[in-house]
């Protein structure tokens, strides 16, 4: 409402100022009987109080008249100087002060995923990101796009994010994720590169358009690589070949319409376990009817539908499905072995 108000005063001072120069040039072709060029430079001089001289001596008339349109034209245009400076000004400091204010809400966040690019598929994934109920923060380069959407996005930047400072802006080294998701691999190539020597551990997911840079992104330190076209090709031939499953799946995710969800439970509170943990003496099934359908062990080798004498060590990881009441009982169980 604030920037509607503004340039609704602009838009008044400009109109004061265009109606005060046609009165002008109506007083000087109706006085002075000036042409229409003579009588446009006589009152652009005379609202500019520059100084110039006469097309031609003026008659007192003229006089008189010329004396009231500087007095007018003279308020008219310091208000409208004044109108056009203090709404730009007031525009910059309030862009920065939006900006300050939100460096510092990211200097406090810990863990959080930083997206960089806020095109479709920066949108998407942000979207996903707060289903999953996530903190991330947004680094987009285009002003209008920011500006677009500061509003309803809580942690949006505008930079380059391939920079030291924007990715620090962005608070790169307390991060545990990056997605960047640029439209040209070039770009991503930079900011994968940027980030690791920002944060070592950070986990890097990247977007590629060839197929010829995913190497390229791999030596760069991004630890995923996702091509959306092959993605959107897969996803289109399984939905015409297995439909069902497709709405299956659709189902389990975090924020479908289903009570039942698919979880993956990080096992690192039992690092301080003094026993032997299987599945089957935690007894997640019998106790609170979760089912275990996957495991994945401190290597990063994948268990499908595991047996009941798995061990679970530090690192580790458990894929489930369950309600979320489930989910949070699960966790709890974990917990109590730290």
């Amino acid at each position: 409402m604030k920037r509607f108000s503004g340039l609704r005063n602009i838009g008044l001072a400009i109109l004061i100022l265009i109606t005060i120069t046609l009165i002008g040039i109506a007083g000087y072709v109706y006085i002075e009987n000036y042409s229409l060029l003579d009588a446009i430079y006589m009152t652009v001089i005379t609202i500019a109080t520059v100084g110039f001289e006469e097309v031609r001596p003026l008659t007192e008339n003229g006089k008189i008249f010329t004396i009231f349109l500087i007095v007018f034209s003279w308020g008219t245009f310091a208000y409208a100087i004044s109108v056009v400076t203090s709404h730009f000004i007031s525009l910059n400091l309030r862009d920065t002060f939006h900006r300050l204010k939100i460096i510092s809400r990211i200097k406090k966040m810990r863990n959080h995923i930083i997206i960089c690019g806020y095109g479709r598929n920066g949108q998407q994934t942000a979207n996903e990101l707060l289903a999953y109920r996530q903190d991330f923060v947004i680094i987009e380069q285009n002003k209008i796009i920011v500006d677009e959407n500061k509003e309803k996005i809580e942690n949006i930047i505008q930079g380059d994010a391939a920079t030291d400072e924007t990715l620090i802006e962005a608070g790169v080294k307390h991060a545990r994720a990056l997605i960047t998701a640029l439209p040209i691999d070039a770009d991503n190539l930079f900011v994968a590169l940027t980030a690791r020597s920002l944060n070592p551990n950070i986990h890097i997911v990247s977007r590629a358009s060839h197929e010829s840079s995913e190497k390229k992104l791999r030596i760069a330190g991004v630890n995923h690589v996702i091509f959306p076209e092959k993605v959107g090709g897969t996803q289109m031939a399984v939905l015409v070949s297995h439909p069902d499953m497709v709405e299956f799946l659709n189902h389990l995710s975090i924020h479908g319409s289903s009570p039942t969800n698919l979880e993956e439970i990080d096992c690192g509170s039992l690092r301080k376990a003094n026993e032997i943990l299987t599945i089957k003496n935690l007894g997640f099934r019998k106790t609170i009817g979760i089912n275990i359908i996957g495991f994945k062990t401190p290597s990063g080798e994948f268990v499908i539908n595991p047996m009941p004498d798995t061990v679970l060590v530090p690192d580790s990881k458990l894929f489930v499905l369950g309600t979320r009441e489930q989910v949070s009982k699960m966790k709890e169980i974990l917990a109590n072995y730290n």
